[in-house]
């Protein structure tokens, strides 16, 4: 293969894009790789798409590896499966919905477990055709609220999904083993670094799920790590629960005045001032915040909901949000709070809250409609436990107020941060806090879907049963823009050869037809023996120019032929080592093959 940068459809920019906010997205759009569309939607250049195809070619063939067959869906989907699944509410405003000429719902599809289940119903009905393993690479759309960072968070991106299909709950168990074995061998092979941790399994469903992470500081997902091997996206963690405390001798609870003190800062000076403790000064920890937000279910009702917590942690959004999905959790407002009289600012306490609180009234789900909101409490509240919280009046606290004894909840809720420190919930250590890039997801998903659907097969009895599946996603576009970002330096982009849009970049500098002659002869010479070549034979551009953009695009190999062509040589340049070295001309060819033998077996 090769390629002339005279011909190629390639434009490289000198300054980054206003809207790049990492490398990856600054880099491919300055070395001509992708170009921004809209919002969240990008165009792919022909270089982009040669990086594209190689990541996509070595997950065809891990998948092809464990029995896969690559079938092809449309992203246009109609409405009635994803009704059946219950997605077509439960995805809410992510969901892109769209009507045709005679009036029917449509959507792009976000992902296609409902098309699959029933493809494999149209076709199965007895337990010899299985197990069985369909996957594709197929675009998915997503009505992402905020896109940023190029195709790291998109409202189109590419993605493999791949999906098992087996009789009973060991069939899956192999299926999914066999598919995070593949995921391993898939990011080995792309040089991705990688962590598989614990995840929540969302709208998705499924009894169990994994995330691959790559580390990486700009990484919008934050897991834990233990030194024993826990390791879990900070969504699904879950904190250790303290044994009940005997509460017998405790004494009754108290409401003292705290003036100004509407802060868990304030509150503890308050304490400390008005109040101190024979033993030792009150601590945030001591206090029970109850911070109130609101979940917006999928069909836009907005309910609100109180959540208590020890004072020294704050509500950490995106657990919140996890633990209760499919409904998100935005900050009550002003408003929200005016509608709430029994709410003081600054004193809420759990006596109006949950079960504690006025008679309530709810809908038909379970959702409080009038009356005391649900309270959800941390799982470190447990019974016994003496707080200092809320009194539900201006400048007043309760002391004293005992967990079980004095006040109860509706439930318990994952929603406190996490704090390095932490310990492991299966006792494997103190937590220690990392951010990634989500690159791949497996799903133990069972039966959701094939029960929704009614795909079954007839087992060895003859007796109709339930297909257990599986679901296992890898971010295509995602996993290329996360080798980006593991691989650039300030010139530009530094590809592994494995996924670089060429294996060498041969430059010709200067004016002498003799080096663009020597030049061409030594590019075709490496096509003819299978190594991938981009030729700079561009005769009107600078030496300095074309040194540029071989860095920004960032080939792995590069030729140099120039200056030193009088005297017999060319100059071979490896870009990660930042190595240069003269060889005669001659010598040349051999020496890149090698090198990109070399490199592609390592």
């Amino acid at each position: 293969m090769l390629i002339t940068m005279s011909s190629l459809f390639v434009r490289t920019l000198r300054e980054d894009p206003a809207d790049a906010e990492v490398a990856s997205h600054r880099l491919l759009v300055r070395a001509g790789y992708i170009r921004r569309a809209a919002p969240g939607i990008y165009s792919w250049l022909p270089l982009g798409l040669r990086v594209l195809a190689k990541v996509e070619r070595v997950v065809r063939e891990e998948m092809d590896a464990i029995g896969g067959q690559e079938v092809h869906f449309p992203a246009l989907l109609p409405k009635e499966p994803y009704e059946a699944s219950g997605r077509w509410v439960e995805y809410g405003p992510n969901l892109f919905r769209l009507r045709d000429r005679k009036g029917a719902d449509y959507l792009l599809a976000p992902t296609h477990e409902e098309m699959f289940t029933l493809l494999v119903k149209d076709m199965y009905s007895s337990y010899k055709e299985l197990p069985l393993v369909l996957y594709q690479v197929q675009t998915k759309y997503r009505d992402e609220a905020r896109p940023r960072a190029g195709l790291l968070r998109g409202r189109e991106f590419i993605m493999k999904d791949a999906y098992s299909f087996d009789v009973d709950d060991a069939g899956l168990e192999r299926s999914y083993a066999d598919q995070r074995a593949a995921y391993r061998r898939i990011f080995q092979r792309l040089g991705l670094e990688h962590v598989v941790v614990r995840a929540m399994s969302g709208a998705m469903g499924g009894s169990m799920s994994e995330e691959f992470l790559h580390p990486t500081a700009i990484g919008e997902d934050t897991f834990v790590r233990s030194p024993g091997g826990y390791a879990a996206n900070v969504e699904a963690v879950t904190t250790p629960v303290p044994a009940p405390v005997d509460h017998t001798d405790l004494p009754a609870a108290r409401v003292l005045d705290t003036p100004a003190s509407t802060t868990i800062e304030t509150l503890v000076d308050a304490a400390n001032r008005l109040h101190p403790r024979p033993d030792r000064a009150w601590h945030a920890a001591d206090t029970l915040k109850n911070v109130v937000v609101v979940l917006v279910h999928p069909d836009g009702v907005r309910e609100p909901v109180a959540v208590g917590l020890p004072g020294d942690r704050e509500v950490d959004p995106r657990r919140l949000s996890a633990a209760l999905a499919p409904a998100e959790v935005e900050p009550a407002t002003e408003e929200d709070l005016g509608t709430r009289p029994e709410l003081v600012k600054g004193y809420i306490g759990p006596g109006v809250l949950g079960p504690n609180g006025a008679e309530r009234k709810l809908d038909d789900a379970g959702r409080v409609v009038s009356g005391a909101m649900r309270y959800l409490l941390d799982p470190r509240v447990v019974p016994g436990t003496s707080w200092v919280t809320g009194a539900d009046e201006e400048g007043k606290h309760v002391f004293g107020l005992v967990a079980g004894r004095d006040f109860t909840a509706d439930g318990t809720v994952e929603g406190a941060e996490v704090r390095a420190g932490d310990p492991a919930p299966d006792g494997s250590g103190p937590l220690e806090l990392a951010r990634g890039i989500e690159i791949g997801h497996i799903f133990a998903l069972g039966r959701k879907y094939a029960e929704a659907l009614g795909l079954t097969v007839l087992d060895a009895n003859g007796k109709a049963v339930t297909v257990t599946m599986g679901s296992y996603g890898i971010g295509v576009t995602r996993a290329l823009a996360a080798l980006a970002e593991a691989n650039h330096d300030d010139a530009g982009l530094v590809w592994p050869i494995q996924v670089a849009p060429a294996h060498v970049h041969v430059l010709a500098t200067g004016k002498d037809p003799a080096v663009f002659e020597t030049a061409a002869r030594l590019a075709g010479e490496l096509a003819a023996a299978g190594v991938e070549v981009l030729y700079d034979d561009r005769p009107k551009v600078s030496a300095g120019v074309k040194f540029a953009d071989a860095e920004l695009i960032g080939v792995p190999l590069s030729m140099v032929v120039g200056r030193g062509l009088a005297g017999g040589v060319v100059e071979v340049r490896q870009r990660r080592a930042g190595t240069r070295e003269e060889l005669p001309v001659d010598e040349a060819v051999a020496r890149l093959r090698e090198l990109v033998g070399q490199a592609l077996d390592g």
